[in-house]
Protein backbone atom coordinates (compact mmCIF):
# COMPACT_ATOMS: atom_id res chain seq x y z
CA UNK A 1 0.00 0.00 0.00
CA UNK A 2 1.82 3.17 -1.38
CA UNK A 3 1.28 6.43 1.09
CA UNK A 4 -0.13 9.04 -1.52
CA UNK A 5 -0.09 12.67 -0.71
CA UNK A 6 -3.66 12.32 -0.62
CA UNK A 7 -3.49 9.50 2.19
CA UNK A 8 -0.94 11.63 4.10
CA UNK A 9 -3.56 14.57 4.08
CA UNK A 10 -6.33 12.38 5.25
CA UNK A 11 -4.64 11.37 7.99
CA UNK A 12 -3.91 14.61 9.26
CA UNK A 13 -7.45 15.89 9.01
CA UNK A 14 -8.50 12.84 10.41
CA UNK A 15 -5.43 13.19 13.42
CA UNK A 16 -6.91 17.01 13.43
CA UNK A 17 -10.18 16.05 14.34
CA UNK A 18 -8.97 13.99 16.90
CA UNK A 19 -7.32 16.12 18.37
CA UNK A 20 -10.02 18.82 18.94
CA UNK A 21 -11.99 16.20 20.76
CA UNK A 22 -14.68 15.43 18.31
CA UNK A 23 -17.41 17.10 20.46
CA UNK A 24 -17.77 19.85 18.16
CA UNK A 25 -17.65 20.31 14.29
CA UNK A 26 -14.54 21.62 12.86
CA UNK A 27 -14.43 23.76 9.86
CA UNK A 28 -12.60 22.36 7.08
CA UNK A 29 -10.88 25.35 6.37
CA UNK A 30 -9.62 25.07 9.97
CA UNK A 31 -8.48 21.73 9.28
CA UNK A 32 -6.38 23.08 6.35
CA UNK A 33 -4.76 25.83 8.31
CA UNK A 34 -3.77 23.69 11.55
CA UNK A 35 -2.28 20.92 9.26
CA UNK A 36 -0.73 22.78 5.93
CA UNK A 37 -3.02 21.30 3.57
CA UNK A 38 -4.30 23.06 0.81
CA UNK A 39 -8.51 23.71 0.99
CA UNK A 40 -9.58 22.67 -2.22
CA UNK A 41 -7.45 19.33 -2.26
CA UNK A 42 -8.79 18.61 2.06
CA UNK A 43 -12.24 19.16 0.77
CA UNK A 44 -12.55 16.72 -2.24
CA UNK A 45 -10.37 14.10 0.72
CA UNK A 46 -13.54 15.25 3.58
CA UNK A 47 -16.57 14.37 0.79
CA UNK A 48 -14.70 11.03 0.74
CA UNK A 49 -14.34 10.18 4.17
CA UNK A 50 -17.70 11.14 5.06
CA UNK A 51 -19.12 9.30 2.23
CA UNK A 52 -16.87 6.37 3.28
CA UNK A 53 -18.71 6.82 7.11
CA UNK A 54 -15.14 8.02 8.85
CA UNK A 55 -16.46 11.38 9.13
CA UNK A 56 -20.08 13.26 9.43
CA UNK A 57 -20.28 16.83 8.85
CA UNK A 58 -22.74 19.56 9.77
CA UNK A 59 -23.67 22.44 7.43
CA UNK A 60 -24.20 25.81 8.51
CA UNK A 61 -22.13 28.64 10.34
CA UNK A 62 -21.66 26.45 13.13
CA UNK A 63 -21.14 23.24 11.09
CA UNK A 64 -17.93 21.24 10.32
CA UNK A 65 -16.56 17.73 10.32
CA UNK A 66 -16.41 15.42 12.95
CA UNK A 67 -15.26 12.06 13.61
CA UNK A 68 -17.92 9.17 13.27
CA UNK A 69 -16.12 6.89 15.87
CA UNK A 70 -13.87 6.89 18.72
CA UNK A 71 -10.14 8.06 17.96
CA UNK A 72 -9.30 4.63 19.73
CA UNK A 73 -12.24 3.06 16.99
CA UNK A 74 -10.64 4.46 13.49
CA UNK A 75 -7.01 2.86 12.62
CA UNK A 76 -4.68 4.01 10.11
CA UNK A 77 -5.58 1.18 8.09
CA UNK A 78 -9.52 2.15 7.82
CA UNK A 79 -8.49 5.32 6.32
CA UNK A 80 -5.85 3.88 4.23
CA UNK A 81 -8.84 0.98 2.42
CA UNK A 82 -11.47 4.11 2.79
CA UNK A 83 -9.15 5.82 0.05
CA UNK A 84 -7.98 2.81 -1.71
CA UNK A 85 -11.10 2.14 -3.67
CA UNK A 86 -9.23 2.65 -7.80
CA UNK A 87 -6.14 0.58 -6.25
CA UNK A 88 -6.26 -2.66 -8.87
CA UNK A 89 -5.51 -6.07 -7.27
CA UNK A 90 -3.60 -7.29 -10.52
CA UNK A 91 -0.91 -4.42 -9.84
CA UNK A 92 2.31 -6.28 -7.95
CA UNK A 93 3.58 -4.00 -5.08
CA UNK A 94 6.96 -3.19 -7.09
CA UNK A 95 5.98 -3.77 -10.37
CA UNK A 96 4.12 -1.54 -12.62
CA UNK A 97 1.43 -4.59 -13.47
CA UNK A 98 1.44 -8.54 -13.00
CA UNK A 99 -0.27 -8.38 -16.68
CA UNK A 100 2.60 -7.40 -18.37
CA UNK A 101 5.48 -8.80 -16.10
CA UNK A 102 7.62 -11.44 -17.61
CA UNK A 103 7.99 -13.29 -14.32
CA UNK A 104 4.77 -13.97 -13.25
CA UNK A 105 4.59 -17.28 -13.00
CA UNK A 106 8.11 -17.46 -11.51
CA UNK A 107 9.20 -14.28 -9.73
CA UNK A 108 11.39 -15.06 -6.94
CA UNK A 109 10.65 -11.93 -5.45
CA UNK A 110 7.43 -11.73 -5.32
CA UNK A 111 6.70 -13.63 -2.01
CA UNK A 112 9.09 -11.32 -0.42
CA UNK A 113 7.04 -7.97 -1.65
CA UNK A 114 3.75 -9.65 -0.47
CA UNK A 115 5.45 -10.01 3.18
CA UNK A 116 6.31 -6.62 3.40
CA UNK A 117 3.29 -5.34 1.93
CA UNK A 118 1.64 -7.68 4.98
CA UNK A 119 3.62 -6.24 7.69
CA UNK A 120 3.02 -3.12 6.69
CA UNK A 121 -0.63 -3.62 6.81
CA UNK A 122 -0.45 -5.20 9.73
CA UNK A 123 1.09 -1.97 11.38
CA UNK A 124 -1.66 0.36 10.03
CA UNK A 125 -4.24 -1.71 11.10
CA UNK A 126 -3.14 -1.75 14.39
CA UNK A 127 -2.35 1.68 14.21
CA UNK A 128 -5.17 4.10 15.42
CA UNK A 129 -5.76 8.02 15.42
CA UNK A 130 -5.79 7.31 19.46
CA UNK A 131 -2.34 5.70 19.31
CA UNK A 132 -1.46 8.60 17.11
CA UNK A 133 -2.93 11.39 20.01
CA UNK A 134 -0.94 9.25 22.62
CA UNK A 135 2.54 9.67 20.88
CA UNK A 136 2.17 13.24 20.45
CA UNK A 137 1.15 13.87 24.13
CA UNK A 138 4.26 11.61 25.04
CA UNK A 139 6.62 13.80 22.23
CA UNK A 140 5.72 16.91 24.01
CA UNK A 141 5.61 16.13 27.19
CA UNK A 142 9.34 14.91 26.75
CA UNK A 143 9.96 18.16 25.22
CA UNK A 144 8.85 20.23 27.99
CA UNK A 145 10.06 18.47 30.23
Amino acid sequence: MMVTQKKQYALRALFELARRGGRHPVKSSAIAEAQAIPPRFLEVIMAKLKRSGLVTSKRGFYGGYILSRPPADISVGDLFDALDDNERPEECSACVSRSTCPFINSCVFMPLWEEVQSAVDQVYGQTSLQDLLDREAKRSSLSSG
